[in-house]
C-alpha cells in the first residue's frame, strides 16, 4: 500500500504516535517502535497530546462539514425553489423569501409595529421611539417621521381607503392623523394605562383601542368621543382587531384568553382559554382561508372525512408566550388545532391573503410561514438579530414586512 503521506509528515506523526505510547506507558511497544522507525533519542514537546487532538477535531470538523453541506444543500434548494425562472406558483402560494430586499434603519428604540398602507407603497412603522416613521417599500425609501407621541409609539392602523392613521402609545392617549396631510387631527384620551392596540371598523367610523387598564374602548372618529368600554379582562388586554363584516371584535390579553366580543353591544360572544400564557396577538383569519382551516381542524380530531363537521367560521389565529399559535373556531369558541415550533414567545401573526398559510414573527428572532392544511411550519426565515415583533402582508402585492428589537424594519419579496 503506497503511502501519502512525505517523508517529514511520516517523521511526525511517528513522533506522535511514540508520544501517544509514551503517555500511556505502553513502554515496550514504545521501545521497539523507536527502534522499528529509528527514532532518535527524547521526542520533542510539541507533539505531546498531538494524536488524541487532531483525532477529536477530525471528528468535530466532520460533524461541521456535514452542517455545511446540510445548509448548502437547503440554500440550493431555496434558490431554486424560490427563484422567479423556476418553479411556476400561483400568488395564492407565493411566500417570503430570503434575503430580505430591504434592511430599513432609522428607529432609535425597538419597532413595535409595522404595516402597509392599502394603496400607496407606503409602509408605516411604530417605535418605542415615540415616533411614527413611512417608508417606500418598493425603493427603500424613507418618507417622513410623524411626532406628536411623548411614549413609546404601541400600534398604528390604517382605515380602508388609507386617508386615516390612528396611533395608541404608552402615554395613554390615541390619536388619529390625517394621511393627505399628516398633520395630527385628534387626541383621544381616556385610558389610564399604556393604550397597547388600535384598529378601525370597517366603515372608517369608529375606532377600538385596547389597554393595560384592563378595558377596551370604542371612539367615534367624527368628534374624538369614547362611545363605549367593553370590560371583562382581568389583565392588560394586549391586542383588539376588528371582524372583517365589523361585526365583531376580538381581543387577547395577559389573563391568558381570548374573547369575541359583538362590536354593536358590550357583551361577550365567546371566551377562549387555552393558551398558557399571556395571548400577545390574533388575526381574523381571510374568507379563503376556511377550507385549510377545515381540512386542518378535521385532521387534528382525527376524523374521517364522510362524517366530518364543517366549521363555518368565523375564524381567529391567536399567538402566545408559551410559544404556541393557535386557530380558533370563533362561532362555537373551541380551539381546532396549535402550531408548535417556535422557541420563544410568538409577538406578530398575519394570515396570507390567499388563506393556504399563516405567517409568525417571534421572539426567537425568526418568521415563520406556516402551512394550515398539514399544521406545520413550511419555512423558517432567520429574520433578526433581535426578538421579531410584528409583522404584515400585503393585501395585494407580494410583499411582508417585519419589525425587531434591533431597530430595523425589514421587507422580504414574495414568490
Amino acid at each position: 500500500m503506497k503511502m501519502v503521506l512525505s517523508q517529514r509528515q511520516r517523521e511526525e506523526l511517528n513522533k506522535a504516535i511514540a508520544d501517544y505510547m509514551l503517555s500511556n506507558g505502553y513502554n515496550e511497544a514504545l521501545e521497539a517502535f523507536k527502534k522499528e522507525t529509528d527514532m532518535p533519542g527524547e521526542i520533542d514537546k510539541k507533539y505531546s497530546g498531538l494524536l488524541e487532538k487532531k483525532w477529536t477535531s477530525v471528528i468535530r470538523l466532520q460533524k461541521k462539514v456535514n452542517e455545511l453541506e446540510g445548509k448548502l444543500s437547503e440554500a440550493e434548494k431555496e434558490f431554486i425553489s424560490g427563484a422567479p425562472t423556476r418553479e411556476k406558483r400561483s400568488p395564492g402560494e407565493w411566500i417570503p423569501r430570503p434575503p430580505e430586499k430591504y434592511e430599513l434603519s432609522g428607529h432609535r428604540a425597538p419597532v413595535t409595529r409595522v404595516i402597509f398602507h392599502p394603496i400607496f407603497s407606503i409602509m408605516i412603522s411604530g417605535s418605542e421611539d415615540a415616533t411614527i416613521k413611512l417608508w417606500d417599500f418598493e425603493t427603500g425609501d424613507y418618507e417622513r417621521t410623524m411626532k406628536g407621541h411623548t411614549d413609546s409609539v404601541q400600534d398604528v392602523a390604517l382605515d380602508k381607503d388609507g386617508k386615516l392613521l390612528a396611533s395608541c402609545s404608552a402615554d395613554m392617549s390615541v390619536k388619529l392623523w390625517d394621511f393627505q396631510t399628516y398633520e395630527c387631527i385628534k387626541t383621544m384620551h381616556g385610558h389610564d394605562h399604556n393604550v397597547s392596540s388600535v384598529a378601525f371598523l370597517p366603515t372608517s367610523d369608529y375606532v377600538v383601542s385596547s389597554s393595560r387598564d384592563k378595558t377596551i374602548k370604542m371612539w367615534e372618529v367624527s368628534t374624538g368621543f369614547c362611545v363605549r368600554t367593553y370590560t371583562g379582562h382581568r389583565e392588560w388586554v394586549r391586542m383588539v382587531r376588528v371582524s372583517l363584516d365589523g361585526n365583531l371584535l376580538a381581543s387577547c390579553s395577559n389573563d391568558q384568553t381570548v374573547r369575541v366580543w359583538a362590536a354593536g353591544g358590550k357583551d361577550v360572544k365567546a371566551e377562549m382559554r387555552d393558551h398558557d400564557h399571556v395571548v400577545e396577538c390574533i388575526a381574523w383569519a381571510p374568507e379563503s382561508a376556511t377550507q385549510a382551516i377545515n381540512e386542518a381542524a378535521t385532521a387534528a380530531a382525527g376524523g374521517d372525512n364522510k362524517n366530518s363537521f364543517s366549521h363555518v367560521g368565523p375564524f381567529l389565529a391567536s399567538g402566545s408566550r408559551d410559544k404556541s399559535v393557535k386557530v380558533w373556531d370563533v362561532s362555537t369558541g373551541q380551539c381546532l388545532f396549535s402550531l408548535l415550533g417556535h422557541d420563544n414567545w410568538v409577538r406578530g401573526i398575519s394570515w396570507h391573503p390567499g388563506g393556504k398559510y399563516l405567517l409568525t414573527a417571534s421572539d426567537d428572532k425568526s418568521l415563520r410561514v406556516w402551512d394550515i392544511q398539514h399544521r406545520r411550519c413550511h419555512k423558517r426565515l432567520d429574520a433578526h438579530t433581535h426578538f421579531a415583533t410584528s409583522l404584515d402582508f400585503h393585501r395585494t402585492q407580494p410583499y411582508v414586512v417585519t419589525g425587531s428589537v434591533d431597530q430595523t424594519v425589514k421587507v422580504w419579496e414574495c414568490r
